[in-house]
């Protein structure tokens, strides 16, 4: 199972926030480069990026942190956070992304993403499936849409993706572990129906001891943002686990 760090970016700034409200939001550092290369440091060869500037004015905003990153380490980086055009992606992948994340243009403009997983591949192009109540939850999860979780998934499966970034929101940032319910779910779900899923667990970790467990489950990658940062999962402990797997 992959180790995917996040870094979530505000205004320039590495930052945490809870359950996506932008009003929680915590600066944990105000150089995410500075931050990327500890990651790098402990054996770490994947970062998750989010623009969370992006995610709220629908265009990609701090490219220019992507590209810095990109540039000064060897991270593989998936990006996310307000991409909605061919231009937004082409920006990202100038910049140094290996992947980029679409969540609410999945919903909202299905046509431009299925676009996406034919012009670019299934690669390169990830499903951000972020869930309330196992909804789907869209523009930066400030709305709620009608698409129930599992079944927009297995469509998008159907269609060509095949690698799923899945967070519940209740859990983001709260520190009180995963959905590992939810996740046993849409991986036996797309099992039954045959469709190859990279399932990558998010929102929630908050103790070393889960990371084997949602390996187990059969996550083919794991978010770690909040866990990290407040000390609660150390580089250290990651760098094991990377080391042993």
């Amino acid at each position: 199972m992959r180790i995917i760090p996040a870094i979530d970016i505000i205004e320039g700034k590495c930052v945490r926030l809870s359950k996506g409200d932008y009003n929680t939001k915590k600066i944990y550092n105000e150089n995410p480069l500075e931050v990327a290369k500890e990651f790098e440091a402990h054996g770490i060869e994947y970062l998750h990026l989010v623009d969370l500037d992006g995610a709220k004015s629908k265009h990609i905003v701090n490219h220019k942190i992507l590209e810095s990153i990109a540039t000064h380490t060897n991270l593989k980086i998936d990006f996310g956070g307000g991409l909605k055009s061919d231009k937004d992606l082409e920006v990202a992948f100038e910049c140094g992304a290996n992947q980029i994340t679409g969540g609410s243009i999945a919903v909202k403009n299905p046509e431009i993403f299925e676009s996406w997983l034919n012009k670019f591949g299934e690669e390169k192009i990830i499903l951000g499936a972020d869930a309330n109540n196992e909804k789907v939850a869209i523009s930066g999860w400030q709305e709620e849409s009608e698409k129930m979780l599992i079944p927009f998934i297995n469509e998008y499966l159907a269609k060509g993706a095949k690698y799923v970034i899945c967070t519940d929101i209740s859990k983001d940032g709260m520190l009180e572990g995963p959905s590992f319910e939810l996740y046993k779910k849409i991986l036996q779900q797309a099992e039954n129906n045959d469709l190859k899923l990279n399932l990558i667990a998010s929102g929630g970790i908050s103790t070393f001891e889960e990371l084997p467990s949602l390996a187990e489950l059969g996550c083919e990658g794991t978010i770690i943002g909040k866990a990290i940062y407040e000390g609660r999962i150390s580089l250290k402990q990651l760098e094991n686990f990377i080391l042993n797997a």
